[in-house]
């Protein structure tokens, strides 16, 4: 059943990209003779003189959504044609297009990404959480606050491990938000934006340069929101300031300077999922909530970014970056602990009084050496986080809630709240890694490196008055090449590493006082086309992931853990560009993975049998646009299919297809843009959690209308 949904998947791929072929086809002849004669009859009317050019047509699909270069595969400025590795990205003009608010509202963008709990993804079949900003680690998010897209200007995706660069980090990938920077040219936007459910947002953002020469640019950004949602109690509030400031101090030196401040408020949370039946129907409708109006989750974040970049002379350059972030995240709120034995009506429930607090620092620095075919990168980074964890936790006095008429008749101020966890956790982390690219032929290059890691953890329980300490070492390596094979196919072949080192407070679960790190290893093979003119973009890649020494439960000691469980995930991806006629552009994904526990002593976490929780087979994500250029609008059409996948007890989520719709005009310096989200209020999981709490509700139908002026 699930090979034969695979292919019915591949099938609408392909068919859909074979239609663009047909219809591109049919339309290169009109632009080539129709447009050029338009030109050359106007030219000629003039009395001017014509030249006939070649013609390069590069439509709004691959000039506005496709990003030709990145360096976040490399860190260096690497055309994505020349790097072994899938890498995808989501532009600001994409990202503006569809709405998007918050990381969310861009899951049918990335191939092979779907939602996880709360704001983790999965990602290539594993849970993702590993967030780089601009390249570092200090993500202000981090928790179960979900990150808002205000200061990003692309979202980058790269896949599988890349322990080669960038050390310690889940197999999946890793997701980087580049930061939105000062301009050389001034841009003022005043932006207003309303919806249903009482949804308002203004933002006012003003970027340029500080003095006459541009040397010295600023940007300021502060964004506000506001909404009500369709779970009940629920409540949203997010506040944005966003400075920086970049100085060109001379023609070798460059500083860049960031400050962000994050509020982020929502009532009726840490907002759970609906309980279902084992085959994913909700016992409740979609509005129920197991919080009260007085629970709550607020987040506090500041961030500080600093970056130099140096040139030294005409073939070595440099740059040096700092990064720090503190966040505050608070929790109140009731957590469903079970369905009642006695009434299938009721759940039991518990209050939970949660405070996390996270400071962390990283400082980075690499150099970049061109060296004819050679481009050769060192580098090292050093990263600390310290955090507390304050827990209380209360069950005595916690009243039942009905799935049917919940009444929140409780007072929290009536619970016994005995502390539960008392923790600090220390982390620091040192690496230093090597890599080149070379540039083998005009048509062939080879991309190797190689990193060492040495990390050492504190974890205290104060409540426990214990304290455990661990170290140890890693190390990744990456090995790949690109071919042109002409101007229209590309393929490129790569083996990655990665690795995750275990807690400090499993180490305590060890016989042997000591657990190696959990280790993957990825193989990749892919192929980048390019068709009609450069008007149709086809990348296909395959992938085969082994994750090891995840640890287990001994078999002869439950109160021990061994290091011997293995999972593996494989799957291919299909992303396509078109420009199927002047004004009409599609950007399409699909995915297929495959994520199954191939060793284990007794189940492995966030398994059911050999199968991974919220791990789908297939999905599909569709955004097309059509353009009216005599009145300067457009109108776009979305959709995202996810297929069946289970939760973390076997029970079935539902697949699921939810459409999107757009109209976007412009009028002088003004824009006006519509989106409906969910167009047809469809009721759906996107993920599920345990038998307990349920499956994550899909957002219900949403309006936004915005206006926004430049000036």
């Amino acid at each position: 059943m699930t090979l034969k949904t695979s292919l019915v998947m591949m099938q609408a791929c392909g068919a859909i990209v074979f239609s663009t072929l047909t219809l591109a086809e049919s339309t290169a002849d009109d632009i080539t003779n129709d447009s050029i004669l338009n030109d050359w009859e106007t030219q000629t009317k003039d009395g001017s003189d014509v030249e006939l050019q070649p013609l390069q047509v590069k439509g709004r699909a691959l000039s506005y959504y496709k990003e030709d270069e990145a360096t976040l595969a490399t860190k260096t400025a690497t055309p994505i044609d020349k790097t072994p590795q899938s890498i995808q990205v989501v532009t600001e003009a994409l990202i503006e297009d569809q709405a998007a608010r918050q990381i969310t509202d861009l899951y049918r963008s990335i191939s092979g990404m779907s939602q996880n709990n709360v704001s983790n993804v999965t990602l290539r079949g594993f849970n993702q959480d590993e967030i780089l900003y601009d390249g570092m680690r200090g993500d202000p998010f981090s928790g179960f606050s979900i990150p808002q897209l205000f200061t990003i200007e692309q979202v980058q995706v790269l896949k599988g491990p890349a322990g080669a660069l960038y050390g310690a980090g889940e197999p999946g990938g890793i997701i980087n938000y580049v930061t939105k920077k000062p301009t050389y040219e001034q841009k003022n936007t005043l932006k207003i934006s309303a919806g249903n459910k009482d949804f308002l947002s203004g933002s006012i953002e003003s970027s340029g340069p500080a003095n006459e020469d541009a040397s010295q640019r600023y940007r300021v950004g502060i964004y506000s929101d506001g909404q009500d949602s369709y779970r009940t109690n629920v409540e949203e509030e997010n506040q944005i300031i966003d400075l920086g400031y970049d100085w060109d101090i001379d023609s070798n030196n460059t500083l860049s300077v960031q400050y962000t401040n994050i509020h982020q408020y929502i009532s009726g949370a840490r907002l759970r999922g609906i309980p279902t039946d084992d085959d994913g129907n909700f016992l409740a409708d979609t509005s129920w909530n197991s919080n009260s109006s007085s629970d709550f989750q607020e987040l506090d974040a500041e961030v500080f970014q600093a970056r130099l970049d140096h040139d030294i002379n005409a073939w070595l350059t440099s740059n040096l970056t700092f990064r720090y972030f503190e966040n505050t995240e608070t929790q109140k709120y009731h957590e469903v602990t079970g369905l009642s034995t006695t009434d299938s009506d009721m759940v039991k429930r518990q209050y939970r009084d949660q405070v996390r607090n996270k400071k962390g620092t990283t400082i980075a620095g690499n150099l970049i050496a061109e060296l004819g075919d050679h481009t050769v990168l060192i580098g090292a980074d050093y990263y600390h986080l310290y955090g507390d964890f304050l827990y209380y936790r209360s069950t005595a006095g916690v009243s039942n809630l009905s799935l049917s008429n919940p009444e929140y008749t409780d007072n929290v101020s009536d619970y016994t709240m005995p502390l539960y966890k008392d923790e600090e956790t220390v982390l620091d982390r040192v690496g230093v890694f090597a890599q080149d690219q070379w540039a083998i032929t005009n048509k062939l290059d080879l991309t190797t490196g190689v990193r060492f890691d040495r990390y050492e953890e504190k974890f205290t329980n104060n409540k426990a008055d214990t304290e455990t300490e661990y170290d140890d070492t890693g190390y990744s390596a990456r090995i790949g090449a690109t071919y042109a094979l002409n101007e229209h196919v590309k393929p490129y072949v790569s083996a990655s590493t990665g690795f995750v080192p275990q807690s400090a407070s499993d180490q305590e679960s060890s016989t042997d006082g000591y657990f190696d790190p959990e280790e993957s290893h990825q193989f990749e093979a892919g192929l980048r086309t390019y068709w009609l003119q450069n008007k149709l973009n086809v990348n296909i890649a395959a992938y085969r992931i082994i994750r090891e020494n995840i640890l287990q439960e001994d078999p002869d000691d439950s109160d021990l853990l061994v290091s011997v469980g293995k999972v593996r995930s494989q799957g291919i991806e299909i992303d396509v560009m078109a420009d199927i006629t002047p004004r009409w552009v599609a950007n399409i994904n699909y995915a297929y993975n495959d994520t199954i526990v191939k060793k284990a002593t007794d189940g492995i976490q966030y398994a059911d049998g050999d199968r991974f929780s919220n791990t789908p087979y297939n999905q599909l994500g569709l955004w097309t646009r059509y353009d009216f250029p005599s009145i300067t609008s457009s109108i776009a059409f979305g959709a995202d299919y996810v297929s069946d996948q289970i939760n973390r007890q076997g029970q079935t989520i539902k697949p699921y297809a939810v459409y999107d719709a757009s109209w976007q005009t412009s009028w002088e310096d003004w824009k006006f843009q519509l989106n409906i989200k969910n167009l047809f209020d469809k009721e759906y999981a996107v993920s599920g959690f345990t038998e307990k709490n349920g499956s994550f509700v899909g957002e219900r139908r949403r309006v936004y209308v915005s206006a926004a002026y430049d000036f």
